[in-house]
């Protein structure tokens, strides 16, 4: 099993920043890839970025074309942490931010479903 936890939402006027972390532990050598979804109220889930943490794979990143330019996913494999940093933030971006982890080999992970989820993190964006 892997548990993840998030933190770092919070509330921000539109044009602020804000930076999410989701720390990984138990078994992770189960996964090689973490990413970031999110659901707004009456609206689908959707993969928001994601990173390939380990293997031949390391280090690539994918975003949603919504979020490209503005967030930036990273990764600190000495903290088993995975960062989104989300700047030029607008209303729309109003979610629960969910982080989740798979084993996947995969060139579109961010339209898989991942195995481990975190519980969230809301992120609220006023005008």
């Amino acid at each position: 099993q892997v548990q993840l936890v998030e933190s770092g939402g919070g509330s921000v006027q539109a044009g602020g920043s804000l930076k999410l972390a989701c720390a990984a532990s138990g078994n992770i050598y189960d996964t090689n890839y973490m990413g970031w979804f999110r659901q707004a109220p009456g609206k689908e889930r959707e993969g928001v970025a994601g990173i390939y943490t380990r293997g031949t794979r390391g280090g690539m990143t994918y975003y949603v074309d919504s979020v490209k330019g503005r967030f930036t996913i990273s990764q600190d494999n000495a903290k088993n942490t995975v960062y989104l940093q989300m700047n030029t933030l607008k209303p729309e971006d109003t979610a629960m931010y969910y982080c989740a982890a798979a084993w996947f080999l995969s060139d579109y992970p961010l339209t898989r479903t991942p195995r481990y989820w975190g519980q969230g993190t809301q992120v609220t964006v006023s005008s």
